[in-house]
């Protein structure tokens, strides 16, 4: 009878993709809820919470809003538009529970987050693809009205040798110096 020492690499890249997934919670996270948030003003910290809405302002700055009411809810998180680039299209948040880390700072009286890089985001480049090219975040998230293109610089003319043309002191007649 001959055994097999070869390993069953199929099984074995199961088992660790197993352990790799039931080891998160076994360590748990170090976020807190929305409603704990305001415990952590002027401290950096780790929230979550379920994303209800995301809302534009004229100005384009998203408001990542965890209740239905913005005015009534115990925490938020804000993207300015300059950001956009670097964090991505938040719109497509919404529905998701997200882990944002930040600085957790005092607005109108109410914990918020600035949001400004996608890092802060735990598996936040997963969640949020970057933004189109044709995106323009300066015209509140409509898309623009093409690409520029820098003018054409334009064709040098090749000018013709005249063949009955003189140059220099090759000239028959007088001299000029004389």
């Amino acid at each position: 009878m001959r055994i097999n020492h070869k390993p069953n690499w199929t099984s074995l890249n199961g088992t660790l993709c197993f352990l790799a997934l039931s080891a998160t919670p076994l360590f748990g996270s170090d976020c807190v809820p929305i409603h704990e948030a305001v415990q952590y003003v002027g401290e950096v910290k780790c929230v979550t919470g379920k994303v209800l809405h995301v809302k534009v302002e004229d100005s384009g700055i998203h408001f990542v809003d965890f209740c239905e009411e913005r005015k009534s809810c115990p925490f938020s998180v804000v993207v300015f538009a300059s950001d956009l680039e670097d964090v991505g299209d938040v719109r497509l948040l919404e529905g998701q529970v997200i882990e944002i880390n930040g600085a957790v700072k005092l607005h109108e009286g109410r914990p918020q987050i600035v949001l400004n890089r996608i890092k802060q985001l735990k598996h936040g480049a997963t969640m949020i693809p970057p933004l189109p090219k044709n995106y323009d975040v300066e015209n509140r998230g409509h898309y623009s009205a093409g690409h520029l293109h820098p003018s054409k610089k334009p064709k040098k003319q090749k000018t013709k040798v005249s063949s009955t043309a003189t140059y220099g002191n090759d000239v028959e007649g007088e001299d000029p110096m004389q």
